[in-house]
C-alpha cells in the first residue's frame, strides 16, 4: 500500500483514491497487526449502519442539505434548497454523526463494500452476508455506497447502490470504512 494515497491532503480527511483491492489489502494487514478480523462491510451491513434505525432516505430525515453532508450542492433533493459544492473531501467529523455514532455515511467519499455487483436483490442472502460471485476475478465490478462530494444528493441516499466499479479503480472520491469481527484464531 502507498503510505499516503489520498489526492486531498489535510487533517481528518478520509483516505480516498483507494481501489477495492487496496482496501482489502489494508483490512488483511490490520487483521494481522491486531489479531482481530477486519474487512469491508457487506452491502447489507453498510446500509444498516447508515440508516442507524431510520427508514427515511437519509439517517437525518427526508431530505439532505450541504449543512449535513458533502455532495454537489448545486443539485437538490426533495424540498431542500441548493447549497455549497465544495469540489473536494472534507474532514470526517465536519457534521453530526448518525444515531450509531458514525460520521459521513452520506457523501464525502463512496465507500467500497465486500459484495460483487448484482442488478437487484433477487437471490440475496437473508442474513446480510456478502454476495460474492464464485467466478469473481479482477474484472468483477464491486459495490460502492454512500455517494461522494462529486455526486448529486440522490446518489447519497441510504438505499442508493447505483455506483459500481472494477476493483482496481483508484478515484479521488472512492474510499472505504472497515468493520471489525471476532478475534482472529489463525
Amino acid at each position: 500500500l502507498k503510505e499516503s494515497p489520498a489526492h486531498f491532503k489535510g487533517p481528518n480527511l478520509p483516505v480516498e483514491s483507494i481501489s477495492w483491492d487496496e482496501a482489502k489489502e489494508f483490512c488483511d494487514w490490520l487483521s494481522k497487526k491486531t489479531g482481530k478480523i477486519f474487512d469491508l462491510p457487506t452491502e447489507a451491513q453498510w446500509e444498516y449502519a447508515c440508516r442507524a434505525g431510520t427508514t427515511t432516505p437519509f439517517h437525518f430525515g427526508e431530505t439532505i442539505t450541504t449543512d449535513g453532508a458533502s455532495f454537489d450542492g448545486s443539485s437538490t433533493y426533495g424540498k431542500a434548497s441548493k447549497g455549497i459544492y465544495r469540489k473536494k473531501t472534507i474532514a470526517v467529523d465536519s457534521f453530526d454523526p448518525n444515531a450509531f455514532g458514525l460520521y459521513n455515511m452520506h457523501g464525502n467519499v463512496w465507500e467500497w463494500c465486500l459484495d460483487c455487483r448484482q442488478d437487484n436483490y433477487e437471490g440475496a442472502s437473508a442474513d446480510g452476508s456478502a454476495w460474492i460471485d464464485p467466478r469473481a476475478d479482477r474484472t468483477t465490478r464491486r459495490i460502492l455506497r454512500g455517494g461522494s462530494w462529486i455526486n448529486t444528493p440522490q446518489n447519497c441516499r441510504s438505499a442508493h447502490r447505483g455506483c459500481n466499479s472494477p476493483p482496481e479503480n483508484q478515484i479521488d472520491y472512492f474510499g472505504f470504512r472497515v468493520v471489525c469481527g471476532a478475534a482472529n484464531t489463525d
